[in-house]
């Protein structure tokens, strides 16, 4: 039985089904163009605009499913609908990358059928975790967005991308295993699962304290944040071009939500707690810089990129736990900026760093010497999407960064401040790496392939979605503060 507290839950129920369904439908006609995903996807995105005209308008909405003897929890609010519409642009723009790169890259393997519906799966799955507000439906969401993104990354079939994609299903595992112990000393100690029950009925103590640190562990874990990341670059290095920018730009981050929104409802004032993942953040920050900076292959440039970018959402941490209320609500649209910037622009650089591996043939930074005169467009692409990166203006990025910096500065955090100019030069410095080879005028001639538009033009629109995001932000920080979107 579903009480509606909200609108219509038919709505919904197509938001989570009909990314399975197309995946399904894709994966017994093959697309081998990009016009028809681009079609069918307006499906999805059509049922998002009705969520979107429920919620808006009234403000948060809430589900109860009543399953026997269990009840679970639905909600929608502002910041869900962010990252719901986040979701459904990159998964749109990785699948209709995908006809050009398997059949130009891949070949007609069979394998790649699969391709399509875990794709589906995968897009579901996170629709899911955005949606939820209890332990059992974001356990299952988490369960289901880890399944899929390790079949994604054994779909090569090589050897080193099972191994990559072996020990990525060991690790998810076991970061499972600490995330489903944590949910059971929870309903041990207050026997709820719903998260404002919880927020009512737990209560300071060690149980807690162990139940919160294994769900970090686990989480963590999976969103390869500092120290847990050496898993990140190898998964990355053997994967699909549209694999990988899904991968990075959205798989990380939902393990990444469930962390946040879980500190802020069961531990919203263990400030020295927070400090200690901020200071994982800092890490993070110059550590992932450092080995992208260092990084021979290109891939791997773009892979350390995001342990170090992911280190911003961790500062965000310290920044909405223990805090005063301005400062938190400052950090809370820094943080969830930040995370809709790099989510554009590192699925946007992953496209466009597929698109000169795949037309040069080289996959070492070194090996792109002298591209910058035969693949203007791809190298355009890397280069709008890394301003985001960067967080030069005027992309969301830099917006993102200043609302963190402003944040910082209120709660008397320098250290942030200082981790926060480092690491936007350490960018640079990576960054910048890429193009200085790609402007060797002196370098030999390569067999150069030409890209097909498609891979072309999806790359470019996530980047430039990236910049232009930071001319509009006004809107997602006015749907974060409405609709119930606030911390």
């Amino acid at each position: 039985m579903i009480e509606r507290l909200g609108g219509d839950f038919s709505v919904v129920l197509l938001v989570l089904g009909l990314p399975v369904l197309l995946g399904g439908l894709a994966a017994c006609w093959q697309p081998r163009r990009s016009w028809p995903i681009v079609a069918f996807s307006l499906l999805p995105l059509l049922a998002l605009a009705g969520l979107f005209y429920q919620v808006l308008p009234q403000g948060e909405q809430t589900w109860l499913i009543e399953l026997g003897s269990l009840t679970l929890q639905w909600r929608a609010n502002g910041l869900t609908l962010l990252l719901l519409l986040l979701t459904q642009v990159i998964t749109l723009s990785s699948a209709a990358y995908a006809p050009a790169y398997l059949m130009e890259e891949i070949g007609r393997e069979g394998k790649q059928v699969w391709l399509w519906p875990l794709q589906g799966v995968l897009a579901t799955s996170l629709s899911l975790i955005w949606l939820a507000g209890d332990l059992l439906t974001l356990y299952i969401g988490l369960e289901l967005m880890g399944l899929a993104a390790v079949g994604l990354m054994l779909l090569p079939g090589r050897v080193d991308a099972l191994a990559a994609g072996m020990r990525y299903l060991l690790l998810a595992l076991v970061g499972s295993l600490a995330f489903l112990l944590g949910v059971a000393l929870l309903l041990g100690a207050w026997g709820r699962l719903d998260l404002a029950g919880l927020a009512l009925a737990a209560e300071p103590g060690m149980v807690l304290w162990v139940a919160v640190a294994l769900l970090s562990a686990g989480l963590l874990l999976k969103a390869a944040a500092f120290p847990l990341h050496a898993w990140l670059a190898p998964v990355h290095g053997s994967a699909w071009t549209p694999v990988s920018a899904l991968h990075a730009s959205l798989v990380v981050k939902g393990s990444f939500f469930i962390a946040l929104q879980l500190w802020l409802v069961l531990v919203p004032e263990a400030r020295v707690a927070a400090w200690l993942v901020g200071g994982l953040g800092g890490a993070a920050v110059i550590w992932g810089g450092l080995l992208a900076w260092r990084a021979a292959k290109l891939k791997d440039v773009v892979a350390w990129s995001t342990v170090s970018q992911l280190g911003y959402l961790l500062l965000g941490f310290s920044l909405l736990i223990g805090t005063a209320p301005q400062v938190a609500e400052v950090a809370w649209e820094g943080t969830w900026l930040q995370l809709a910037a790099h989510s554009l622009a590192k699925a946007g650089m992953f496209l466009a760093t597929g698109n000169l591996i795949y037309s040069t043939g080289e996959s070492h930074v070194r090996g792109l010497a002298g591209a910058s005169r035969r693949m203007p467009l791809s190298l355009l692409s890397f280069g709008i999407a890394a301003i985001s990166l960067i967080g030069l203006p005027p992309s969301a990025g830099f917006t993102a960064k200043w609302l963190l910096l402003h944040a910082s500065l209120a709660a008397g955090y320098w250290p942030w401040m200082a981790v926060l100019a480092l690491g936007t030069l350490l960018s640079a410095a990576y960054i910048f790496r890429v193009f200085r080879y790609s402007f060797v005028e002196d370098a030999e001639p390569l067999d150069y392939r030409r890209v097909p538009w498609s891979m072309e033009l999806f790359a470019l629109m996530l980047a430039l979605a990236s910049l232009l995001l930071g001319l509009v932000a006004e809107w997602p920080l006015m749907l974060l503060r409405a609709a119930g979107g606030g911390s």
